[in-house]
């Protein structure tokens, strides 16, 4: 098999190359960088292992490029990471006018071997062969190697045959699954998410001893699990990630919440859908549309209050009221739990949660100017996000359904686009402040003052007085006469 590299590519493994002649030491890429390249996938970044000293070559091929890259070294783990800026680099085939910088991430490494602590996946590790580096991998897929040597640059080292697993879409281990699980047990998540991204099918005896290590995951750390769980979200289609996730007991761990949506109840022949499938098939609806974690996210949790609202009322069914705003309430603890940011990113996945069925209830009724209003100001700028969301949404199979709620939505979006034009309420704020309040009659910061400010966008909300300054506040002066209060001398 030939494998087709970019002219920067061939360039900076060429650099490698000289640096390890120099050295007089044996040096290859191996794993991601070279699994990429044989399907076709984009990459930026390559591990390179060596024979010698790991550090000593970064340092080496740092020397080789103009300017000398900076190199960071971590000396506990025998490591050392350079970033490439090809933009910078002087040499007459790169095209040093492009605006976006071109980068490229090396790692280096001295082959090693390892041994674990059953309580940590922090291996103890020890100068090794290229063999048993080899072996210390996840996945046969990311064992193959290029030689970077000078009498026989190019060639590919596949002892392990992952070339083969790579074409027979399969994910295995070089060693026996238990023995690779239970030494670092991200792997089992790195296993779901590789199957998730390339598409390929974990081996049966890999997927079982994932079932039967499940309970190891508990000693990864929540950010190491969920920077997987977020690679998964932004595969093509996550629906593959997750069903594993949950076959596996993976989930059950690691996002109890989400296994509660799973399973349908019935009671007097009256069932419900499976959340956690409808969840799934959202997510997959979405992804098409958005490569915005958050708006994922956002997919992802839209329904997660549905267990704690469910109820069944006697001659209707089963109702799910206000799982919205339960919802809603659920994500900060959620992305505590997940080490997911508690900044504007869960402020926006909570605002897409809550807001969810505000665009799909006004296609259900006649809608007013009103309405529309209130949905823009609660959204803002996150609006056009929402109804992505909203869309994603409709998972029924009946087709007709389907196309008759997405004509209901486009006559929602040509609403919104017209009431936005004319009133200009997206990212809007009332243009009577509480400042001007106080200012005008007088008074200090209190309930009274707030009451009288609301009135007023409650009244341009409405449609009672125009957007413009000069009715708000006669309006304001009006809702203050009513409550006894009188301009300030």
């Amino acid at each position: 098999m030939d494998i087709i590299y970019s002219d920067e590519e061939i360039f900076i493994l060429k650099k490698i190359s000289k640096a390890a002649e120099e050295l007089n030491i044996n040096a290859f890429v191996i794993g991601g960088f070279v699994r990429d390249r044989i399907l076709n996938r984009p990459t930026k970044d390559a591990d390179i292992v060596c024979d010698g000293d790991g550090i000593s070559l970064a340092k080496k091929t740092a020397q080789q490029f103009q300017p000398v890259p900076e190199i960071n070294i971590f000396k506990n783990f025998g490591t050392a990471q350079i970033k490439i800026y090809l933009n910078n680099i002087k040499n007459k085939i790169f095209a040093l006018s492009n605006k976006e910088p071109i980068s490229f991430d090396l790692e280096f490494v001295g082959a090693r071997k390892e041994s674990y602590n059953h309580n940590s996946r922090k291996p103890e590790v020890q100068p090794g062969t290229l063999d048993e580096d080899r072996l210390r991998r996840d996945f046969t897929i990311n064992t193959i190697a290029v030689s970077l040597n000078k009498n026989n640059f190019g060639k590919i080292i596949d002892p392990l045959n992952g070339i083969d697993d790579i074409e027979k879409k399969i994910i295995k281990t070089p060693l026996h699954p238990d023995q690779t699980f239970i030494d670092d047990p991200l792997r089992m998540m790195r296993a779901i998410r590789f199957a998730a991204q390339l598409n390929f099918n974990i081996l049966p005896e890999t997927f079982e001893s994932i079932k039967k290590n499940a309970l190891r995951i508990k000693i990864v750390s929540a950010e190491r699990i969920t920077d997987e769980l977020n690679k998964i979200i932004l595969t093509k289609k996550p629906s593959i990630g997750f069903d594993l996730l949950y076959k596996s007991g993976l989930m059950k761990i690691i996002f109890p919440q989400m296994i509660a949506l799973a399973g349908a109840e019935y009671i007097d022949g009256k069932g419900h859908k499976d959340n956690f499938y409808h969840t799934l098939q959202v997510l997959d609806n979405i992804a098409p549309n958005t490569n915005d974690l958050w708006l994922r996210w956002a997919a992802v949790l839209h329904d997660i209050a549905k267990p704690v609202t469910k109820k069944f009322e006697e001659g209707h069914g089963w109702t799910f009221h206000g799982h919205e705003v339960v919802g809603g309430r659920m994500i900060p603890k959620i992305f505590a739990q997940l080490k997911l940011p508690q900044n504007e990113k869960m402020k926006f996945v909570r605002k897409m949660v809550e807001l969810h069925l505000r665009p799909i209830s006004l296609t259900k009724e006649n809608i007013t100017d009103s309405a529309i209003r209130r949905l823009l100001f609660d959204a803002g700028d996150d609006i056009d996000n929402l109804m992505t969301l909203c869309k994603a949404d409709i998972t029924s199979k009946n087709k007709q359904k389907v196309q008759r709620y997405l004509l209901n939505f486009e006559m929602v979006e040509k609403r919104l686009k017209e009431v936005e034009a004319s009133d200009h309420l997206r990212n809007w704020q009332p243009p009577i402040t509480g400042e001007i309040i106080m200012k005008e009659f007088g008074l200090s910061p209190s309930r009274v003052v707030g009451e009288i400010k609301n009135a007023v966008r409650e009244a341009i909300l409405d449609g009672i007085i125009p957007n413009q300054y000069d009715a708000a506040f006669d309006y304001m002066v009006k809702v203050a006469a009513d409550l006894g209060i009188t301009k300030s001398s």
